[in-house]
């Protein structure tokens, strides 16, 4: 997993902070080192651009919420929860809930559009969950990183899709649909 300094840290919270009121559009370096009460070299040196600091801000705020999850799961059904629970937070996370709402092609530009280090860091999460709950027994055998591609896309599909579907159909329904896809697709 990723690491920041203490500085790093700092202008990356403060980037989320900002990001989270009022989107990616309108972050400018200038604002993020006032707000983050640095010098703007001082952000140039760790970022060239306000696109890469947008990316960091994003990866760290992944790499938080990850934190709070386990991998070390022993049974299919532990992992589906896991991975529920992740969706949820990860759309009432104040900085992804608010792009999500507000912003969704950005949430698309930075999260769909290429693989990047925070999908990177969740494929690696779903594998070692995978690996874990296959040892019990109760996830079908397969190549783990492959498995972990498919249950990200069912997951952030689920995800960016929720507010567009929500007027079709209810939080528990979603949930229950959800928790079956994933299921369905580990079982053996």
């Amino acid at each position: 997993m990723p690491s920041w300094d203490t500085t790093d840290a700092h202008i990356l919270d403060r980037a989320a902070a900002l990001i989270s009121a009022r989107g990616t559009a309108r972050l400018t370096i200038a604002e993020l080192a006032r707000e983050a009460k640095v010098s703007r070299p001082t952000i140039y040196r760790r970022w060239s651009s306000v696109d890469e600091v947008v990316r960091a801000a994003l990866l760290r705020r992944t790499v938080l919420l990850l934190s709070g999850f386990e991998t070390a799961v022993s049974t299919r059904a532990e992992l589906v929860a896991e991975a529920v629970r992740f969706a949820d937070a990860f759309r009432q996370d104040a900085v992804f809930g608010s792009l999500l709402a507000s912003e969704p092609e950005a949430f698309t530009q930075y999260s769909l559009e290429r693989v990047g280090t925070s999908q990177r860091v969740m494929l690696r999460w779903l594998a070692d969950a995978i690996v874990h709950a296959q040892r019990g027994g109760t996830v079908r055998p397969g190549d783990a990183d492959d498995m972990s591609v498919m249950m990200l896309l069912i997951v952030q599909s689920a995800v960016l899709s929720h507010n567009a579907v929500s007027a079709l159909i209810g939080e528990a329904e979603w949930h229950t649909e959800l928790t079956r896809a994933m299921d369905g697709y580990l079982r053996p």
